[in-house]
């Protein structure tokens, strides 16, 4: 039988679930207290936030939130990442975080949006480059066309001055010589 304490942690993973835009599941089994500790305060320096709960409840907050995708990867002792904002940067995070305890702490897989991603993918997002660098690259991809392109233009002219030039250099040196 549900008590009140229940169905408002229900309520509570529920109203998280539906605000997250990213989550990711990891198992955190073999992690020390003062690990978890160190892995907690890690991601909440970078905006996210880890939650253990029941996966029994987590599962009901779940269909509550109409993410039931997320249903298959609650096994086992479970730690729930969450962040409302970039993405990449709650992968990133996770990825720094849980780097040092790799060999104990394993990620099943998460959500991106209402989307269902597994570990490989959820690990090659937190690999990539910043958005900033990203639209540098994308600016400079942009922009060398249209540098190659003036390249190009300005060492026609530039050779075709060269060329005027050495033939007033010649003409002079015939003048002066006559």
């Amino acid at each position: 039988m549900p008590t009140d304490t229940k169905r408002q942690a229900v309520a509570e993973l529920a109203e998280m679930l539906r605000s997250s835009s990213a989550m990711a599941v990891a198992d955190y089994r073999g992690l020390k207290v003062s690990e978890m500790q160190t892995v907690r305060r890690t991601l909440r320096d970078s905006g996210v936030r880890v939650t253990v709960a029941k996966n029994r409840l987590l599962k009901i907050a779940a269909d509550e939130a109409d993410r039931a995708e997320l249903k298959e990867l609650l096994n086992g002792p479970t730690a729930l990442v969450t962040i409302d904002g970039d993405e990449a940067a709650m992968a990133k995070a996770l990825t720094e975080a849980l780097r040092p305890y790799s060999r104990v702490v394993t990620v099943r897989g998460g959500m991106l949006g209402n989307r269902a991603i597994d570990a490989s993918q959820l690990t090659r997002l937190g690999t990539l480059p910043s958005r900033e660098v990203l639209l540098a690259k994308l600016a400079g991809g942009m922009a060398a066309p249209m540098t190659g392109m003036a390249a190009v233009l300005a060492a026609n002219l530039r050779n075709l001055v060269g060329v005027l030039s050495a033939i007033a250099d010649k003409k002079q040196q015939t003048e002066n010589a006559a």
